[in-house]
């Protein structure tokens, strides 16, 4: 059935299901089995030598995963996807397929911080070398590549900057010197922005944002644009354990279903936050790609579908005013993530992007008091009566702080 459709709501409602294959279910059954059985040694044998595509061993391949990898691929414009246990089990089975001793990876900045913190703690220990340039430079981008380069890694919007990535410019400059160009989508999702599209070869999800939801699942996946990569990080994710189980495929194959309406509810609500927060007085300076304030709203609006449902500001006050405000919050969960049905607030330097020095923090626009809200579901009215009642505790503190 999901074949049969074109539409991104209708691709998200009916992807990786066939009623046929699963006795009539209209929601893909958990086939909650670590094992299957074999109908004959033979076919056994087939399997394993992978001239019969039948299960074998839920670490190599689920029935309920599998709809799951068909669904994002057919969202995100892929020949198939493969599911991991975490986002970061994503990124793990990306650089482990395409990186070797020597090689090196231009990524931009900033970029979330346990991705980079990958690439510094631990891959440099296997002799993989790394140079990372801002998110909006382009030319930059280009000029980075090395002979030695073997990826480049972007991630657009940036987190938390709000940044973007030109991915047309960074798939040619990637591509000219025949370099893979690898996308982390997490922030926008597929029915915001298809970076395939765009050039990319690969496409990585923290599926635990916007495609699930919920709040109540962790998972990853990565979409190939070709076989060759496909096979690659497939064999990857299974033989280092990355890949996901059955009941956390289901669960975010079930938040999949609403993603589209979830998400231009969400960034509906963005959109009136971020053009009442900028004109408000206690506000140092917003950024929102879908204001015109922003230095890259034209190429949000030809890249992507919608700005997403992510602001960053900082208050007049800077650290402190911004924490008093997240600790005032009433209806806004003080929390990291992002893309669920409900609203959350964070102090990236202090908590997501925390392990990244200062000056480099600095030097990545994560100024010391960047809030990061990343807007729910929840009626605006009611997000904008919480925001201001805490602005107003913000308000009341300072005169007494000044003194």
């Amino acid at each position: 059935m999901g074949s049969k459709v074109k539409g991104r709501h209708s691709k998200a409602i009916h992807g990786g299901l066939d009623p046929e294959k699963h006795h009539g279910a209209v929601s893909v059954p958990i086939y909650q089995t670590s094992t299957f059985a074999f109908p004959t040694a033979e076919e056994g044998a087939a399997r394993f030598a992978g001239t019969s595509q039948g299960p074998i061993y839920t670490r190599l391949g689920n029935p309920t995963v599998a709809a799951l990898e068909e669904c994002v691929a057919r969202l995100e414009g892929g020949c198939g996807a493969i599911g991991t246990a975490t986002g970061m089990a994503a990124v793990s089975t990306v650089f482990l397929a395409l990186l070797r001793k020597g090689d090196h990876v231009v990524g931009t900045h900033p970029l979330y911080g346990p991705s980079r913190g990958l690439l510094e703690k631990y891959f440099s220990r296997l002799g993989v070398t790394s140079t990372f340039v801002a998110a909006p430079d382009a030319a930059g981008l280009g000029a980075a590549i090395r002979p030695e380069t073997r990826m480049v890694f972007v991630e657009t919007p940036a987190n938390p900057s709000l940044d973007l990535v030109d991915l047309d410019a960074a798939a040619r400059a990637a591509h000219r010197t025949g370099v893979p160009l690898v996308v982390d989508n997490t922030f926008a999702s597929p029915h915001l922005q298809r970076p395939i599209e765009h050039g990319a070869d690969i496409v990585l999800h923290s599926m635990t944002k916007a495609l699930n939801g919920h709040s109540d699942v962790v998972a990853g996946i990565v979409v190939a644009r070709e076989p060759k990569h496909l096979v690659a990080l497939t064999d990857v994710a299974r033989s280092f354990g990355l890949t996901m189980d059955p009941h956390q495929a289901w669960l975010v194959l079930r938040g999949i279903r609403s993603l589209g309406m979830r998400v231009e509810r969400a960034q509906a609500n963005a959109l009136t936050l971020a053009a009442w927060l900028e004109s408000h007085a206690a506000i140092e300076w917003l950024r929102y790609p879908g204001l015109p304030s922003h230095p890259q709203y034209e190429l949000a609006k030809r890249q992507m579908d919608g700005p997403g449902s992510v602001i960053s500001f900082e208050l007049r006050g800077g650290v402190e005013a911004g924490r008093l405000l997240m600790d005032s919050v009433r209806v806004i969960t003080l929390a990291v993530s992002l893309g669920g049905i409900e609203s959350l607030i964070e102090h990236p330097a202090s908590m997501t992007h925390s392990k990244v020095p200062t000056g480099e923090q600095l030097r990545q626009g994560i100024t010391p008091g960047l809030v990061r809200l990343a807007v729910g579901c929840e009626d605006v009215e009611d997000l904008r009566a919480d925001l201001e009642q805490a602005l107003a505790v913000v308000a009341a503190a300072q005169p007494s702080a000044a003194r």
